[in-house]
């Protein structure tokens, strides 16, 4: 399985967990696969791709975490850590990043989308050190968002093969 296929697998799953969503007007809707009955200003969870339907026609405000904030903290903790050492991010960090970046106005999107660029960069720099000096460590994949785990074990398989090219199975 390739990342994106990976990503995708995620993404859906992020899609299906519950989000609180404020409600702009009164709804009552009932389907084989939701049941909805709120009144204005009420506040309930419901899973994300229903509330995204929802918010693109205006009928409640997804309450979600401001991701441009968590960017900006993620940045400062890595600016914070060695050259070998990562900061924690969420497994599905960079899923919901992109879902936050496609709700953003162009102008905006491209701040978050340069900010981003800064830490993918640092953070891939990190990992590639890593994975080619050792295996990841159970506290090394907990620090990891999905892609990166991807990464770093496509990397680290990269470079045994290289060096069994030269030092056959030999450490």
């Amino acid at each position: 399985m390739n990342i994106s296929d990976i990503t995708q697998v995620h993404t859906i799953g992020y899609r299906l967990h519950d989000v609180k969503v404020t409600f702009n007007h009164d709804i009552k809707v009932n389907t084989s696969e939701i049941s909805i009955d709120a009144k204005h200003g009420e506040i309930l969870s419901i899973p994300r791709w229903v509330a995204d339907v929802l918010e693109l026609e205006k009928l409640v405000d997804i309450q979600d975490t401001d991701m441009v904030v968590a960017l900006k903290q993620a940045l400062v903790k890595e600016n914070v850590q060695g050259d070998f050492d990562l900061s924690t991010l969420d497994s599905d960090f960079y899923i919901k990043v992109r879902s936050y970046m496609q709700k953003l106005p162009p102008q905006d999107s491209d701040k978050v989308e340069s900010m981003l660029n800064t830490l993918i960069r640092k953070r891939q720099g990190k990992i590639i050190r890593l994975a080619d000096s050792s295996k990841a460590t159970s506290d090394l994949a907990k620090k990891l968002s999905i892609e990166e785990q991807t990464l770093f074990d496509s990397i680290h398989s990269q470079s045994v093969n290289f060096k069994k090219q030269f030092l056959g199975d030999k450490k």
